[in-house]
């Protein structure tokens, strides 16, 4: 006998549908849905300091411009392929990795590295980030979450790690993330926390996985690609292929 596939997120009868155990029309009527996208990965409810900083999470990753890799990818697909914009997003979502929005479940795994450091070897937050970064520059190895390629400082950290303070959530991810800006600007070079850094760090506090700081960076993205989608759609014309190249392969020749 084939094993039942197992779900602890949602289920539903001929007349209704729970979501965490909740009616979907509660949730509806009086969740948001940063709210409910809290309820499905972590299985409650949020307080409302952090529903709202999840909402403010997600909208910090909505967009960066049709110049960023998912952006262009979910443009260039859809520029090619104008009957279906599922495909456009779905190539969008797939540009997302290591270098671009994915880092955030790296920093995750560096920041409880950290954290158990400083714990296990009774140091200071401070004195365990500039440990780790001694490791890490042994091993010729770079540090997740540090570095943005158009902001010295990006405008998103102050404004939900502040939000963070201010709700009491900041713990010792943010702390520790903050510890790890300033070893490596003393050990490497001044670099800005980037938003996988900065949502990294919020996710530790509020208790998820790693594997939350890819995700949500995903699930924020989303949102951003289907408008670049539908602009691509309402803007331009199939088939753009006059993208600025600059060739510096081999002059014209005869073949011997």
């Amino acid at each position: 006998m084939t094993e039942p596939w197992r779900t602890g997120i949602t289920t539903y009868d001929e007349k209704n549908i729970w979501v965490g155990g909740y009616a979907i029309g509660d949730l509806m009527q009086r969740a948001t849905f940063a709210e409910t996208i809290f309820l499905l990965h972590a299985g409650r409810l949020p307080s409302k300091e952090e529903g709202k900083l999840l909402d403010a999470i997600l909208i910090s990753s909505a967009d960066h411009g049709p110049g960023s890799p998912s952006a262009a990818t979910a443009r260039l697909a859809c520029s090619g392929n104008r009957g279906s914009v599922s495909s456009a997003i779905a190539a969008g979502i797939l540009a997302i990795g290591d270098q671009h929005g994915g880092a955030g479940m790296e920093c995750m795994e560096v920041i409880a590295e950290g954290v158990a450091i400083a714990k296990s070897e009774d140091l200071t937050l401070q004195e365990a980030a500039e440990k780790l970064v001694d490791n890490y520059r042994a091993r010729g190895a770079r540090v997740a979450g540090m570095g943005h390629r158009q902001h010295t400082s990006d405008p998103r950290k102050e404004v939900l790690f502040g939000m963070a303070e201010s709700y009491g959530l900041a713990g010792d991810g943010v702390k520790f993330m903050l510890a790890l800006e300033d070893a490596v600007a003393a050990k490497v070079k001044p670099l800005p926390i980037n938003i996988d850094g900065v949502l990294a760090a919020i996710l530790f506090d509020l208790g998820f996985p790693p594997l939350m700081g890819r995700l949500i960076f995903i699930i924020g993205r989303t949102a951003g690609l289907s408008a670049e989608v539908a602009e691509e759609l309402a803007r331009e014309k199939a088939m753009r292929i006059k993208v600025p190249v600059t060739y510096d392969g081999p002059a014209p020749r005869k073949l011997p």
